[in-house]
């Protein structure tokens, strides 16, 4: 008899697996498309490569919306940003350090 139960349960197992399997495949956040946060940059230290952001929610490396340093790879990056300006920017977790990898002006809306 409890053979049968154990195989009776099993196809609801099957599906459970599945359908986590299908919602992690569509993710909105795939490897391929970089999660573009809205932020607004307060401040910029060019000499340690870093820049303070007032971000939103980062959902690719489960962050609430607050304000923090982050590090950035290239001087490039900074050199044209304004304190108080809106940016959209993408970001990975490096080694345990969060890096700003690409920045772009925000689109204000009229």
């Amino acid at each position: 008899m409890t053979q049968f139960i154990a195989r009776a349960r099993t196809p609801f197992f099957i599906r459970v697996f599945f359908l986590a399997l299908l919602i992690g495949i569509s993710s909105p956040l795939s490897a391929d498309e970089p999660e573009w946060v809205a932020a607004e940059v307060r401040k910029i230290d060019l000499e340690n490569l870093r820049v303070t952001l007032r971000h939103g929610e980062i959902k690719s490396v489960n962050m609430s919306p607050m304000t923090m340093v982050f590090g950035v790879r290239d001087v490039s990056m900074l050199e044209t940003l304004k304190i108080g300006e809106a940016i959209l920017f993408t970001v990975v977790r490096d080694q345990g350090r969060l890096i700003v990898t690409q920045m772009k002006p925000a689109q204000r809306e009229n």
